[in-house]
């Protein structure tokens, strides 16, 4: 996927998640991974600024491929919140889509 996204000209975002048990654990592996600024909040509504209103201030973009390995699947980190941090995830496609930008995110789980 990254030689495919570079030939594309556009963004990889790659974060490995496989030491991650928790919504705070994901969060913050993403962040770290994805090279978020400092201040980054570590909460859904930040993960949503950072992926969307941060970079589109950044100037043009080619667009983005996001690969989010091994999300957990346990008690801390069940089915709604993988759910509510993928939703995250498609409002960013669709605030990038409304833009014209290419947008792909892939996952997989533990």
């Amino acid at each position: 996927m990254l030689e495919a996204a570079q030939g594309a000209g556009q963004h990889f975002l790659y974060a490995n998640l496989t030491n991650a048990q928790s919504k705070q654990d994901v969060l913050e592996g993403i962040a770290e991974s994805f090279l978020f600024p400092a201040h980054f909040g570590k909460n859904l509504d930040a993960l949503y600024d950072c992926m969307t209103d941060l970079v589109h201030k950044a100037g043009s973009q080619p667009g983005f491929v996001v690969v989010l390995e091994q999300l957990p699947d346990n008690a801390r980190f069940d089915r709604e919140s993988r759910e509510q941090l993928l939703d995250v995830f498609r409002d960013a496609a669709d605030f990038w889509g409304e833009r014209k930008i290419p947008f792909r995110c892939f996952y997989s789980f533990q």
